[in-house]
């Protein structure tokens, strides 16, 4: 495993975003068990991937050359999953915050259906990702993709299709609710567009991890770490973060009831026709 990675592995990014993912996750540990907001579990998850992935990568850095098998598939398969438990978790997080907006009549995919579609979507990627893990022989200076590239990369571009879509549905409700709702709650454009930024982000770490694989060991994208860093692991710090200043326990708890309340006041008030 002497030539695993085609660069010699930074130790102190690697335990710099350790830290960073670790207290992430144990605030999000704490905000969610304080706040009772179960559904945002999968996000805590996907904080725990990254740091597990991390402090793997920084044991690996001290052992240069000679790089543990298990450590480099344990990093490996973690940085892939990570990002697709946050897809989850803001995939499940639209479909409460929909249902909570009493904005069923806006959505362009039911709340009920919306969830299960793009959780499938997920489910899907992470079986094909999963493939991967370190059976990629990343010592292999061919650039043609194995069998198992072949199956890890379908996951990422299921990924993609998925949330892609999954941002013209939000955008689609986000319109039509601004639009045509008679009660907005004050500050309910912001939380979308924390999820915008979150689904940005993601979409561009499942671009670079795709085209990482689709062009091969010899490309620059997997000689020059740096790109880990700035397309990957930067972009899930940065959600993981803004999850905590934006949570969904801010804007969710008692909203829906508050709405249907209003909603009904506002019924009562108008003239019948």
């Amino acid at each position: 495993m002497a030539d695993y990675f085609h660069y010699d592995p930074s130790f102190p990014l690697a335990l710099i975003f350790f830290v960073i993912f670790s207290l992430s996750l144990n605030l999000h540990v704490y905000q969610v068990v304080t706040t009772r907001v179960w559904f945002f579990l999968p996000f805590l998850l996907g904080s725990l991937f990254e740091a597990t992935a991390f402090i793997s990568r920084a044991i690996s850095a001290k052992e240069a050359p000679n790089y543990t098998v298990g450590l480099c598939m344990v990093q490996d398969h973690l940085l892939l999953l990570g990002p697709t438990c946050y897809s989850a978790a803001i995939y499940m997080l639209l479909g409460r915050f929909i249902r909570y907006l009493d904005g069923d009549k806006f959505a362009l995919i039911k709340p009920k259906w919306l969830t299960k579609i793009f959780l499938f979507g997920d489910i899907t990627s992470i079986v094909l990702q999963a493939f991967d893990g370190g059976a990629n022989d990343k010592t292999d200076s061919s650039h043609n993709l194995t069998a198992t590239e072949d199956v890890v990369v379908a996951g990422l571009i299921v990924q993609l299709v998925f949330f892609s879509m999954f941002v013209v549905v939000a955008g689609c409700f986000h319109y039509r609710f601004s639009k045509n709702s008679v009660v907005q709650p004050p500050n309910w454009q912001k939380f979308m567009m924390v999820i915008y930024f979150a689904s940005m982000l993601i979409l561009i770490r499942s671009v670079f991890r795709m085209v990482e694989y689709i062009e091969g060991p010899q490309s620059n994208l997997q000689a020059v770490e740096v790109y880990v860093y700035a397309l990957d692991a930067i972009p899930m710090a940065i959600i993981t973060i803004s999850f905590h200043i934006i949570h969904p326990s801010n804007y969710m708890r008692g909203l829906g009831k508050t709405l249907s309340k209003t909603d009904s006041e506002t019924s009562l008030a108008s003239p019948h026709v």
